[in-house]
């Protein structure tokens, strides 16, 4: 019996599969697509992300096929400088285009063990006490301990397992697609920037290779979203929009995306659970999409692992969606708010501007940017020190970084005091006696994820607070 199955290789499943096989987990991907998709639709990393890849030891793989940027005019497309002192030590988006954010993430799988199946599409799927039957297009079936459905917006896995999925259907619809164009690229500049003083959601940039990448409000909303769009209703649209087509000519591909927000209303069904695009889609605005989805793997990774390998405490499993679904809504409702933004309409204009303004308290700009860049977020793990449920950034410890004692995906504790011990959980827990400037507290006991499940200097509350997130302790 395989333990994991996981419908879907786009960054959330390979997240998740790299994130199961660091724990020894026998995982199985199925993709329906034969070839990797060839379409771009994220182009980049914001600062949590980046940090889930330094704390698996892979961001010197990414950043040597991105480009940092910086921080600022993400949200709902508002120029602003970043707030200054974010708290991470990776304060930059990093652009990367996700087709090469897929082509990393599975080869990471697969150098730890993980088996991806491609042109394999699952179609049924039935579950039982101990296990998961599912079924394949091909007459095939399959036998897990576990699935994950990281399928996408149109979610098999979801449907099958009866997942509502609430929400607001697409409004707006936006072309988008890589080609060339004739117009010297001065004036494609100069034409971009006086339209989108008024349109947020134009845009025409130089993408490398003397391709450009275009992005264009759509006439309506097509009745069939799966079928891209031709080459000349981009034309069409460009000219509504900048009264030219720029000339452009040769697509690499076309493609459309709309405004639909839904949230699934339970992220679990027994022994089959949803994350990334399967749980929840929103407006592409602000770039937080994949983030989300990485975001969510990394969070379901080693619980899931746990519960395979036989210690996770009661309830760990569940906590995925606990603490996860809060997170998606909240990015719904940030993203509904920056489409209203971007409306060209003069009541959401006014709003905007006086957005912009508020966005001058350096307050409202630090909070509105660690929205999009996700270092704001802290879990509920109930009352306590102020640290509790938040992640901790990358400080310098005195001999070495924190996250660089973090790549084998185990739980961390943290003692500035040299006092503690660990003792039971030496297995999942490694016990680092180190120092930091960068750290206000005695100790912390680190969640594989990075997220601080315990703070203080008292043995015996430490004790008490091991079991909760990693099970009984071992003779």
């Amino acid at each position: 019996m395989i333990d994991v199955i996981v419908a879907g290789g786009g960054p959330t499943g390979l997240m998740l599969t790299a994130e199961l096989r660091l724990h020894g987990v026998h995982v199985v991907v199925l993709e329906r697509d034969a070839e990797p998709a060839p379409f771009v639709r994220a182009l980049g990393l914001h600062a949590r992300s980046i940090e889930v890849m330094a704390q698996r030891g892979l961001l010197e793989r990414f950043l040597s096929r991105g480009r940092q940027h910086p921080v600022g005019g993400y949200f709902a497309g508002i120029s602003k400088t970043a707030p200054d002192r974010l708290d991470t030590a990776h304060a930059y988006v990093l652009g990367i285009p996700q087709t090469i954010t897929d082509r990393l993430l599975a080869e990471r799988a697969i150098e730890l063990g993980a088996e991806i199946r491609r042109g394999r599409e699952l179609v049924g799927l039935s579950q039982d006490e101990h296990g998961v039957t599912a079924e394949l297009a091909d007459g095939t079936r399959l036998r897990s301990r576990y699935l994950v459905g990281c399928d996408g917006g149109r979610s098999t896995v979801r449907k099958l397992i009866g997942v509502g999925f609430p929400g607001e259907p697409t409004r707006v619809e936006t072309l988008l697609g890589e080609m060339e164009v004739t117009a010297p690229p001065e004036t494609v500049a100069a034409v971009v920037a006086e339209v989108r003083k008024t349109q947020k959601r134009f845009g025409v940039g130089p993408f490398g290779e003397g391709v450009f990448r275009v992005v264009v409000p759509a006439e309506g909303v097509a009745e069939d979203r799966s079928v891209p769009p031709t080459l000349e209703e981009v034309k069409r649209q460009l000219r509504v929009f900048a009264g030219t087509d720029f000339g452009v000519h040769s697509p690499r591909w076309l493609s459309r995306f709309g405004d639909a927000t839904r949230l699934a209303e339970r992220y679990r069904v027994g022994r089959v659970l949803l994350a990334g695009d399967a749980a929840h889609i929103h407006p592409p605005v602000g770039g937080q999409g994949l983030n989300l989805g990485i975001q969510d793997a990394f969070n379901l990774g080693w619980k899931l692992a746990a519960t395979v390998n036989g210690w996770a405490p009661e309830g760990l499993l569940d906590s995925y969606g606990t603490e996860r679904r809060p997170v998606a809504a909240d990015v719904l409702d940030n993203t509904r708010a920056q489409m209203e933004l971007m409306s060209p309409e003069p009541g959401p204009q006014a709003v905007r501007r006086l957005l912009s303004e508020l966005m001058d308290f350096e307050e409202v700009n630090r909070h509105l940017t660690e929205k999009i860049i996700a270092t704001g977020i802290r879990y509920d793990f109930g009352e306590g020190h102020e640290l509790l449920g938040r992640r901790l950034r990358d400080v310098r410890l005195k001999r070495r970084r924190l996250y660089e004692l973090m790549h084998h995906g185990r739980g961390l504790l943290l003692d500035q005091t040299g006092r503690l011990s660990v003792p039971g959980w030496s297995d999942r827990v490694d016990h680092v006696v180190d120092v930091s400037d960068e750290l206000d507290a005695p100790a912390v006991l680190l969640r594989p994820d990075g997220h601080m499940a315990w703070v203080g200097e008292d043995q015996q509350d430490l004790l008490g607070r091991l079991p909760e997130w990693f099970g009984a302790a071992t003779a």
